[in-house]
């Protein structure tokens, strides 16, 4: 009972199946192209056949109009006995309709008297009693006045039709038999490989994140279906474990000008005023005005580190694809030099710029400026004094790119791949001030239209470059 219940079960599911709905379309339109092939044979062996029934009447009637009505009685005899399976009919008539010779009693009513073939039916004696054939037959009129009828049986092309129907049904039937197990059982594979999906995703949803869909090597489309959603969850197994961090990172690096601005402002109560308005001592008054300016500064670097992630996050929402239109290099870069190159000189940096001519790149240029701009004031600010920062537009075969290279102590190989996390800061520079939001802000804008950012080793130092135009699409 259980048995018959799954599959009772069963069938219904099968039938829903992309794979058994295809099968039937498939055994519909093979057992409708079997149908049109029968049609086809059949209509056109009926058109040969009787083309050549219609051939051998006109040769008949033409062979009796030349021949005279005496000669004609004579033959009629002989060649009708020969025909033992009665398919041929012909007789004479004289100038009033009566029987000459053959084997006709009359003219058919209904048959046209212009010399050329029309089916019709013949009354007609089998031995047997009286019985109607179907025949083609011609009517000729001697030129002595005589009527000359001959007609032949088409019995054969009915038979025809039935052998036709016959191998039609003997055909189809089987055909589309094997058609539907053919689809039942690509069903059910259909079926074994989405209850594996089925499973694997329920395993998903439960909180494993590190299974994925099968995947069988074969290339069909359920391999290339898996592969899609396995690269996408890879994605979203990358940005969570890149969530998960992030409110750690914010506590830590929010904490401490928090912390530092709580115990400035502490220390300022603490000292506080012994006396009020002009009898106030001034070196408090110093102090106290010290440790709010402080205060204020803790205050700015924080509410900087929340704008930076909140943009962050904007940009990766694609809340910015409005803005795009063709933009020109050579204006961000200048203004960049314009706007760098004084800081680099404070500094006693050298900050080198060069300008080749290329095309417009569509883009949005705030972002775009905002990204090249973080990249040059990072340069900057991990670079020594006496040392040097390239910015260089360069034209190539793959499109514009944007290079940023400078000689400070570099980044180690082996966090590269970590320098554009938030937060992440280098072991290198963690003396230096910062949130390590900078290069995170620049992935975003990159990833936003679709260029690529390459860093490399400048000996010494770092270069990034930028290749602004999106890949080709796969």
């Amino acid at each position: 009972m259980q048995t018959n219940g799954a599959r009772q079960a069963l069938l219904p599911e099968i039938a829903r199946t992309a794979a058994f709905r295809l099968a039937l379309g498939f055994v519909a339109a093979f057992a409708a192209s079997i149908l049109l092939l029968f049609l086809f044979i059949y209509w056109q062996t009926a058109v040969v056949e009787t083309r050549r029934i219609d051939g051998v009447l006109l040769h008949d009637a033409a062979a009796a109009a030349a021949t005279s009505p005496a000669e004609l009685e004579l033959m009629l005899g002989p060649r009708l006995s020969q025909d033992l399976h009665r398919l041929t009919f012909a007789a004479l008539f004289d100038a009033d309709g009566h029987p000459l010779a053959g084997n006709l009693a009359n003219i058919p009513p209904d048959l046209p008297r212009d010399g050329r073939p029309h089916r019709t039916r013949l009354r007609v004696d089998n031995g047997n009693g009286g019985q109607d054939e179907a025949v083609r037959a011609v009517i000729r009129t001697l030129p002595s006045g005589e009527t000359f009828v001959i007609a032949r049986s088409v019995g054969d092309l009915q038979q025809l039709r039935r052998t036709v129907q016959r191998a039609l049904g003997l055909s189809v039937i089987p055909a589309t038999l094997l058609a539907l197990a053919a689809g039942i059982f690509l069903s059910l594979r259909a079926l074994r490989r989405v209850k594996d999906v089925h499973e694997t995703m329920a395993r998903i949803l439960s909180g494993d994140l590190h299974e994925r869909l099968p995947i069988r090597g074969t290339g069909d489309d359920f391999d290339r279906l898996s592969d899609g959603v396995n690269r996408m969850l890879d994605e979203i197994g990358r940005l969570l474990d890149q969530l998960k961090g992030i409110g750690n990172d914010i506590a830590h690096d929010l904490r401490t000008p928090l912390t530092r601005v709580r115990a400035r402002l502490e220390r300022a109560r603490d000292a506080g005023f012994e006396t009020v308005g002009a009898a106030a001592d001034a070196s408090r008054r110093e102090a106290l005005q010290d440790a709010i300016d402080r205060a204020i500064v803790g205050l700015d670097q924080t509410l900087g580190i929340i704008t930076a992630l909140l943009r962050i996050g904007e940009i990766e929402a694609r809340r910015r694809r409005s803005g795009f239109a063709a933009v020109d290099l050579a204006g961000i870069a200048r203004e960049i030099e314009e706007l760098y190159r004084p800081i680099a000189e404070e500094q006693e940096i050298r900050f080198e710029v060069a300008i080749e001519a290329v095309a417009p790149v569509f883009a949005d240029r705030d972002l775009l400026l905002e990204a090249i701009a973080n990249l040059v004031g990072n340069a900057i600010k991990f670079t020594p004094a006496g040392g040097t920062v390239r910015l260089a537009l360069l034209a190539g075969p793959e499109g514009p790119r944007v290079r940023v290279s400078d000689t400070g102590p570099g980044i180690a190989l082996a966090e590269r791949g970590e320098v554009f996390k938030r937060f992440y800061r280098a072991d290198k520079s963690r003396h230096i001030e910062g949130s390590g939001l900078g290069l995170s802000l620049v992935a975003a804008i990159v990833d936003l239209h679709g260029f690529t950012l390459t860093l490399g080793d400048a000996y010494p130092g770092c270069v990034f470059e930028l290749l602004c135009q999106p890949p080709p699409p796969p």
